[in-house]
């Protein structure tokens, strides 16, 4: 499966393991949220490793707040193109708990929905498609300003605006 990010098409540094099997050696991991909620503590003490949580949209984002600060990536599903409460979760993610790791989307992640997930704050997108990952990358570069503020962190078009007036006034 495609991952993009940072608008390129790259390969997957966390290995996804399964709820049964065994810890890989592997730096990176990816593991489900039952099986991280079960001993949250042990595998965020596993020497040498970066641990991703696979957070499902039916739970609660407030049981991550404790170990926000030592995730380096959280997962959220898209189960369906219709269900867009991995929308709110990533919000809140970035904007009240100012979670600053990887947010990935993963599911049904459409190209249609794109700069959406981009504007929620998501920055790593798992694409069923090479023919979409190529697509996202295009996408990316299409806008580069936008009127509302969200949880991507980029400035609106009115701070901007007010930036350049302020080097403008200040003679730079």
């Amino acid at each position: 499966m495609p991952l993009v990010k940072g608008g390129k098409i790259t390969a997957d540094s966390f290995a996804h393991v399964t709820d049964d099997a065994e810890l890989p050696a592997q730096p990176g991991i990816l593991i489900s949220a039952t099986r991280f909620l079960a001993d949250p503590e042990g595998l965020l003490g596993r020497p040498g490793g970066k641990l991703g949580v696979i957070w499902p949209n039916n739970r609660d984002v407030d049981d991550l707040v404790p170990y926000l600060d030592r995730l380096a990536m959280v997962a959220l599903v898209f189960p369906s193109f219709r269900d867009g409460r991995a929308y709110t979760q990533a919000r809140l993610l970035r904007e009240r708990y100012a979670f600053r790791g990887e947010l990935r989307a993963t599911g049904q992640v459409l190209r249609d929905q794109f700069v959406f997930m981009l504007r929620a704050g998501f920055d790593a997108f798992e694409v069923k498609k090479q023919s979409d990952a190529e697509a996202f990358a295009d996408t990316v570069k299409r806008y580069s300003v936008f009127y509302q503020p969200t949880g991507d962190g980029r400035l609106t078009a009115l701070h901007r605006r007010m930036q350049l007036r302020h080097s403008e006034s200040a003679g730079l």
